[in-house]
């Protein structure tokens, strides 16, 4: 164990079967220890952010995930999209509050069960919500120029080369590589758009298509510490291979009332902090590392001894519509912790600065609304 540490604080990525040594039995103190020494190493003492508007394009979902409230049935009354106009009047409020993202969060497929969204989408010339996403992704950034990231599901490669078009980075949270999941009773029962080898078709495809893309696991849905490195290594061979993953982020699971998950013993702030540590030490210096602050409450400074060096997306405007119970801290009050903790926060945009200066990752059309926000280094043109 102490051999494993010595040479990951030294440089050395860690193997498998290190990560699990230290995951399972490496004092506390001294993985948070070699964890921050890698992380200084290469990140110094900056930690991000990104200032952005979060448009729930729909909450309809095919997917029927155990701990899920962000997804929801067609309703009597509630129009099952966003419309172009409300769209754009968020990503305006957003504009006006100084956001640089738009961030598009939505369900997967729901027009392939659900009639209102089959309707819905065919009514305004529409077949599938990926086509509607993609129109409307283009439509914030013509119109307001904010710089649009989405997070829609599984994509083709098809659906990732038009959505490249108009987006500066896009996003699909691995959660686990695990197919144990998707049995019966399990997280990932009945939610097709889960399995884990589809999910990774999508990351490989978008390498190959020199994206910009962020990734990551939910812990404590039940997955074993094997389950939890193995699939911090799936993204790391595929980074290894194409380079395009700009962010790793560990989310902890959140109990919520109502879903099948309601009573299922949430992570501790240990475990989170063990997990963070050891995807640090997987992915080296250079990764970005994410973990979202309002999922640990007002504790969220500890993060930082974890290995961190990003607070993710934080809205000034519009809630978290995945966790609507966790409030994002107040941009100021993320400002002054983080230089409590010894830090220096900087607004970065949704693509990160070394990803922003390599135009393979840029669209054309994309990179004349990224310049005006982008500063000589990469970080966002006027900050926090």
């Amino acid at each position: 164990m102490e051999a494993a540490l010595e040479g990951v604080a030294q440089g050395r990525i860690a193997s498998r079967e290190e990560a699990l040594l230290l995951l399972e039995t490496a004092p506390l103190a001294a993985l948070l220890e070699t964890a921050q020494t890698v992380r200084e190493r290469a990140k110094g003492r900056t930690v991000t952010f990104s200032k952005k508007v979060f448009i729930p394009l729909t909450h309809l979902c095919r997917d029927y995930c155990g701990y899920c409230t962000f997804r929801s049935d067609p309703e009597a009354g509630v129009a099952p999209y966003m419309t172009p106009d409300e769209v754009l009047a968020a990503a305006e409020a957003g504009r006006r509050a100084g956001c640089k993202e738009a961030l598009f969060s939505l369900g997967d497929q729901p027009e392939a069960i659900f009639p209102e969204a089959k309707a819905f989408l065919k009514k305004l010339g529409f077949d599938r919500t990926l086509d509607y996403l993609a129109a409307m992704t283009q439509l914030v950034l013509d119109e307001t120029g904010l710089l649009p990231h989405c997070n829609p599901g599984l994509m083709s490669a098809a659906d990732l080369r038009t959505l490249r078009e108009s987006n500066v980075s896009m996003g699909l949270m691995l959660e686990t590589a695990s197919p144990r999941l998707a049995r019966a009773q399990g997280p990932h029962w009945k939610a097709p758009d889960k399995v884990p080898s589809l999910r990774l078709r999508t990351l490989e495809d978008a390498g190959q298509l020199s994206i910009a893309f962020t990734t990551g696991l939910l812990i404590g849905i039940g997955e074993t510490l094997e389950e939890r490195v193995d699939s911090l290594l799936a993204i790391r061979r595929l980074h290894e291979t194409y380079g395009h993953i700009q962010e790793v982020i560990v989310q902890p699971f959140r109990t919520k009332p109502g879903t099948r998950m309601s009573l299922a013993p949430e992570p501790s702030t240990e475990d989170l902090l063990r997990t963070l540590a050891i995807a640090r030490l997987i992915f080296g210096g250079e990764m970005n590392l994410q973990s979202p602050p309002n999922l640990l409450s007002h504790d969220y400074p500890v993060l930082l001894g974890a290995g961190i060096n990003d607070w993710g997306g934080i809205s000034p405007v519009t809630r978290d519509f995945i966790n609507p119970e966790a409030a994002w801290p107040q941009i100021p009050v993320l400002t002054e912790k983080t230089s409590a903790a010894g830090f220096v926060l900087r607004e970065r945009l949704a693509i990160y600065p070394e990803f922003s200066s390599r135009p393979e990752f840029i669209a054309a059309r994309v990179q004349s609304h990224l310049q005006p926000f982008r500063a000589q280094d990469g970080y966002a043109q006027s900050e926090v």
